[in-house]
């Protein structure tokens, strides 16, 4: 009764990342008993060479192991790809032709993923640089080291994002570590709360800005006023020196009169 519960491995599709596929496939024939046909071939008996009938079975056993690890690597390969392999004969040869095929990709895309981990392992945030913009530039980052067979972990792009804010905002990513299990905490939520600490930091910013711009201006309106008290007061001035010219001459013209 036991059997009846048992469940088949599921067979490990090629997805273009041939080490992590190749360690799964040779894992999965190995529990089938079927790598030794893969990785060594069968061996035929050569010309002239007469088999005893233990041999003849032996044979014909590694022989039906072969075919049914052929027909796993069918399943597990694509058929565009498959249509590109030439020699189909055995096992051997079909693995053979992927690791010809991927392996040297495989490096390439090594080499590429260590350039991707240090450039995520040095990315910081942007002074002028906007929470939204930040997660899209960490992302994009992380999703290329996926692809290129990382198994970058959510908790670790969390830690990477709270350790590499700018100084604005400390406090909150203070806050976010001492009163949340970063290992729960997820990349949306993370977002969302910096988001609402970049919009209090943006509108105090805005009411800073208007209070300068306000002092800035009443300052300027007192000094207008003062100029403009200035101006009348030398108006006034000159207005009562035109009067003393005026009465002294009067007082010159009535006594050349009086002569």
């Amino acid at each position: 009764m036991a059997t009846d519960n048992f469940v088949q491995p599921a067979i490990p599709r090629f997805d273009g990342h041939y080490d992590h596929w190749s360690m799964l496939m040779e894992n999965f024939l190995k529990s089938k008993e079927y790598w030794q046909v893969v990785e060594s071939g069968v061996a035929e008996p050569t010309v002239g060479e007469i088999l005893s009938e233990v041999q003849k079975m032996e044979l014909e056993a590694l022989k039906l192991k072969d075919l049914k690890a052929k027909n796993y690597l069918f399943q597990a390969i694509d058929r565009a790809i498959l249509e590109t392999i030439l020699s189909k004969d055995t096992s051997k040869q079909i693995w053979d032709s992927m690791k010809k095929k991927y392996q040297g990709n495989a490096k390439a895309k090594r080499v590429q993923l260590q350039a991707l981990r240090t450039e995520f392992e040095t990315l910081r945030m942007k002074s002028s640089e906007s929470v939204t913009d930040y997660f899209a530039r960490t992302m994009a980052i992380a999703i290329k080291m996926r692809i290129h067979g990382e198994n970058l972990k959510d908790v670790t792009i969390v830690e990477k994002i709270l350790r590499s804010m700018t100084i604005k905002f400390n406090f909150v990513v203070c806050c976010i570590e001492e009163s949340k299990d970063i290992d729960a905490i997820s990349i949306d939520e993370l977002q969302s709360s910096l988001l609402v600490h970049e919009q209090k930091i943006n509108q105090q910013e805005k009411e800073r800005q208007a209070l300068v711009a306000s002092a800035e201006s009443h300052s300027t309106w007192r000094g207008g006023r003062g100029r403009g008290r200035g101006r009348g007061r030398g108006n006034n001035d000159h207005g009562n020196q035109q009067q003393q010219y005026q009465h002294q001459e009067n007082q010159f013209q009535g006594r050349r009169r009086g002569r």
